[in-house]
This record gives C-alpha cells, sequence and structure tokens, in this order.
C-alpha cells in the first residue's frame, strides 16, 4: 500500500484526504467506492484457504472484512499515529469491545468516574455481571490511580478532557504509575480528536473513538473505533467478530468523507471554542466555565502540554439553579437543543437530562455533573452569531 507509506511524510490535512485510500483497481474512481455488499465471490478453493489463513490479502463476508471499512481504518489508523484502527457500528460498541479485548472474569479495571454516561453504565452494570470489578477514581486527582492499582488490575481507563466536565489528566502522568505493572491504558480520545491531542504518542496503549462526533464530523453516522498496535487490534477484530458490531459500508463511506475536511473543521471549532469561552468567562449572569484553553482552567499547563489545540466542547455553570439552566436553553434561537457533539451546528444540553440521564445522582454529584451545568458543542458557524444568541439567552 504505497499510499499508506508515502502519507506519513506530509502534514494532517494532506493525509486527512489522502491516507487510507487507494485508487480502485477497476473503475480507476477518485473516491473510494462504497462496497455495499454482505459476501464475496472466490476464483478457487485454493484462493479462498489462503485468505481464510490470512497469506493472501481478500474479502469473505462483510462482518469480517469490507473494502470500503478498511480503508476509513487506515486513516483513522493514520491519523491516531497507530499501527492499525477497527471500525464499530457505534462508539459504545468501539468502547465495550476494547475492554472487553482486555478484561475478563476476576481482572479489575481502574476508571474515572468522570467518563461518559454510558461508558459509565457499562463499567458499573455490565462489568460487574461478568465479576469484573471497577474502582472509580477522581479525574482530578490521578494520583489515584496509584492507590486503586491491584494485582489482578488489567485496565486503566481514562477520558481527557471529560465528558461534560472537560477535566483534563497528564497521561504521561498515569504511565509513569503503572511501570512494572501489565496494566493497558485506554484513553477516550473523543473530545480531543488527533487534531489536538494524540494519546498514543503519550504512553497510552488503546484509543477509542465515538466516530459519530468529530470524525465524521456532520451528524449523520453512528460509528465507533478503536486504534493500537497491531496485535492488540488482532484481538479487537477478534471480539467484533463475534460480537457482530461492524459498521455499514455507507457509513463507512460517510466516514471517510466526512474525515476529508477534518483539519479545517477542527481549525474553526478550536477557534469558535476559545472565542466562546472566553465571551462566557466575562458574562455576569455565569459563575464558571470549564474549557482547558483558558488560564483558569487547573489542569490549563497539562493541556497545553499534550493538547495542540482545545477543541470545540465546553461546558459552564449560569447563576442559577438547574430550572434557570434550562430556561437559557430554551431561550437559545441558532443553537439547538440536541444530544451528541462534534457536528458543524453548535448544540446545548443540560448533561442531567441527556448524556448522564441514566447515571445515578449520587455518581453525577461525585463528578459534578450538577442540574444546572450546560454543555456545549461549539459548531462551524460565525463565531459572533454563537456568541449573540447565547448573549440573548443570558440576558432574557
Amino acid at each position: 500500500m504505497p499510499r499508506r507509506t508515502r502519507t506519513k511524510r506530509y502534514g494532517i490535512s494532506t493525509r486527512s484526504v489522502h491516507a487510507g485510500e487507494e485508487t480502485d483497481p477497476t473503475s480507476r474512481s477518485v473516491v473510494t467506492p462504497i462496497y455495499q455488499t454482505s459476501t464475496f465471490e472466490f476464483p478457487s478453493t485454493r484462493v479462498l484457504l489462503e485468505v481464510m489463513r490470512r497469506k493472501r490479502r481478500g474479502n469473505v463476508y462483510t462482518r469480517w472484512w469490507n473494502p470500503t471499512n478498511q480503508a476509513a481504518e487506515r486513516k483513522i489508523a493514520d491519523l491516531e499515529e497507530a499501527e492499525e484502527a477497527l471500525l464499530f457500528s457505534s462508539g459504545m460498541g468501539a468502547i465495550s469491545s476494547a475492554i472487553l479485548s482486555v478484561v475478563s472474569a476476576g481482572d479489575h479495571v481502574v476508571s474515572m468516574r468522570d467518563v461518559y454516561g454510558a461508558t459509565f453504565e457499562f463499567m458499573s452494570e455490565f462489568l460487574a455481571k461478568i465479576n469484573v470489578n471497577v474502582t472509580f477514581i477522581d479525574a482530578n486527582h490521578p494520583e489515584e490511580v496509584k492507590q486503586a492499582l491491584r494485582d489482578n488490575t488489567k485496565l486503566v481507563y481514562l477520558e481527557t478532557p471529560t465528558n461534560p466536565t472537560l477535566k483534563v489528566t497528564d497521561i504521561q502522568g498515569i504511565k509513569k504509575q503503572l511501570v512494572g505493572r501489565r496494566a493497558k491504558i485506554a484513553v477516550d480520545n473523543t473530545f480531543a480528536t488527533p487534531y489536538n491531542q494524540r494519546p498514543l504518542k503519550l504512553g497510552a496503549d488503546i484509543v477509542v473513538h465515538s466516530a459519530t462526533k468529530y470524525l465524521g464530523g456532520h451528524a449523520d453516522i453512528t460509528a465507533g473505533v478503536i486504534a493500537g498496535n497491531r496485535n492488540f487490534i488482532t484481538e479487537a477484530y477478534e471480539t467484533r467478530k463475534l460480537l457482530g458490531g461492524i459498521l455499514d459500508p455507507h457509513a463507512a463511506w460517510l466516514l471517510i468523507r466526512g474525515l476529508k475536511t477534518f483539519d479545517l473543521r477542527m481549525r474553526r471549532h478550536n477557534e469558535n471554542g476559545m472565542k466562546v469561552a472566553q465571551f462566557l468567562s466575562k458574562h455576569p449572569k455565569v459563575r464558571q466555565v470549564f474549557y482547558p484553553g483558558l488560564p483558569s482552567h487547573p489542569k490549563y499547563k497539562i493541556a497545553k502540554k499534550q493538547m495542540r489545540g482545545f477543541g470545540g466542547m465546553l461546558s459552564f455553570l449560569p447563576r442559577g439553579d438547574g430550572k434557570y439552566a434550562s430556561r437559557i436553553i430554551d431561550r437559545l434561537s441558532l443553537i439547538k437543543l440536541a444530544p451528541s457533539l462534534g457536528g458543524v451546528e453548535t448544540l446545548a444540553c443540560q448533561p442531567w437530562t441527556l448524556s448522564h440521564f441514566y447515571v445515578p445522582k449520587k455518581e453525577r454529584m461525585k463528578a459534578g455533573i450538577v442540574d444546572e451545568l450546560i454543555r456545549l458543542s461549539i459548531g462551524i458557524e460565525d463565531a459572533d452569531d454563537i456568541i449573540a444568541d447565547l448573549d440573548q439567552a443570558l440576558s432574557g
């Protein structure tokens, strides 16, 4: 795959456009075709067996491999500077499969408490059913990782920045705490994206994404991805093959198309995110803003060290209760009340009503997810228009 080798020398925008893709040998199409098929033909039993034994490159069945999906996987692996990547039908498909590829009955996981709501549910409820114990720690106190480690700890699971409180964890600092241990570090890089942060270069072993978000970038697919070294991706592949969480080829094609403008979109998300964060930090109706790009952020120095930019996600506390926060959201005009994030449009929500609705209130409070917290996914609209909408909603 000469294209894959060559693109390693190029910048991130060039790689977003070209990495992982090969000219279709039949049509010579510039755009990777959608191989919307479930099954593939073989010219002979000999060739079939060579493919099944992995002595020859080839496709058998889309639950196993599909050329469109593989092009998207190669592109994301290139962007994350990973050996390989693996697509799934959702972010939670990727997260759960990554975890299940590491742990089994009797093992132990250390996880930040401040993780995506469904991740917390999976950790606290599903893993308990298969006799995997989880210890949750405070993201603001990463030294708790060392205290929580056990002889049977197989995985340390991080989100940085966190959803929705934008806490930042020092990945290299966590890595130092695991010296001499076999535990792997997995990082949910959805908020930061490989544009702003590359966890594998900072010491992580596994990266997971909800590709629904910034990688797809247009709120028109549901997808997930794991990136890591070849050995781990081989293990995760077996998990995916058996659990069946494969991404549909058409969605993989839309993901490839979304990634073509990844660099351009992320520049605008970073720029708009900073402008909105600075505006809110000075607004009289706002008590506190959570954005790693502000010097007021408690982990600003760590964020500057391990992040290239600070993204389009931020949260803030208005000077009022949860009902007041709801009234602010209901007054928004340009900004939409909706779940998810990372699309071209700006969205707002109170996390307790959506992403963390099923997390017990006691656990939400421990993570700082209070009723009045408002999360913003800043899009690529004109920053002045986003700010004007927020200003009228806050001042109404």
